[in-house]
């Protein structure tokens, strides 16, 4: 009977150990390192690395510059990768965060290349967010979301939406027309935030605030249902000092 240390030793790739070893020597030195070094650095025979340094910088993991070589528009893509995904995470556990503060769904949303993105969403089995039937993207005029986010547009800006997503009806509650929106985004005092009841989802009412996210406009708001609309001040009262106490002590950071 095999003992238990026994276990199959996995199968390495041993060029690709290679090339990870050059790749971390490259990344070593923010200037770019010369062949010959990077041989030695890695522990590899002199013709092993250029054929290894020639096969990184034709995919693009590495460039030659002035004789030395530095890490490429592909390894940095690998690299964003890693931290997009940590700072998803972050953002998620933030929004759950905030989720169990105000006893509500939470959701997180940017305006980016012209149009409405829900970044995040955070909800429960006992208050789940809401279905979105229809697309969030194309009816920013009927949610709080969009309207927060359209409200820290310029004109112009706003206009190019319109443009592309007429105002329309989604619910017999949807506001009625662009100049009746327009109305009441002018209305909107710096800060404040903006409520809906049943533009977007019958039986729904939700309420959204502006927050500072790098130069885009961003927001957080939360849903509730309709028959609990009496909290939907105090919960986005609740929310808004939340996020505020987590920004002023720098412990939270959104980034898009």
């Amino acid at each position: 009977m095999p003992s238990v240390d026994s276990a199959p030793v996995p199968t390495l790739i041993g060029s690709v150990q290679r090339a990870l070893r050059l790749l971390e020597a490259v990344g070593a030195h923010g200037d770019g390192a010369p062949a010959k070094q990077l041989a030695r650095e890695a522990g590899l025979p002199l013709p092993t690395t250029y054929h290894l340094l020639r096969t990184l910088t034709h995919e693009g993991y590495l460039r030659r510059e002035s004789g030395v070589f530095v890490l490429g528009a592909a390894a940095g893509r690998l690299a964003g990768g890693g931290l997009a995904q940590k700072r998803r995470s972050m953002i998620l556990d933030s929004l759950a965060h905030f989720r169990d503060a105000v006893g509500a769904p939470v959701y997180f949303a940017v305006y980016r290349d012209g149009e409405i993105e829900v970044v995040g969403v955070s909800d429960s089995p006992g208050a789940p967010a809401v279905e979105e039937w229809a697309d969030f993207r194309q009816t920013g005029h009927a949610h709080a979301i969009g309207q927060c986010l359209l409200g820290q547009l310029d004109e112009k800006a706003r206009r190019d939406y319109y443009d592309r997503h007429p105002v329309h009806a989604v619910t017999p509650y949807t506001v009625r027309d662009m100049q009746a929106l327009e109305a009441r985004i002018n209305s909107l005092e710096r800060m404040q935030p903006v409520i809906e009841r049943q533009e977007y989802a019958l039986g729904t009412v939700c309420a959204a605030i502006p927050i500072t996210a790098g130069d885009a406009a961003a927001t957080m708001a939360i849903s509730l249902p309709l028959h609990q609309q009496d909290r939907l001040l105090y919960a986005v009262d609740r929310l808004r000092s939340e996020v505020g106490a987590l920004l002023s002590t720098l412990s939270f950071s959104i980034s898009i």
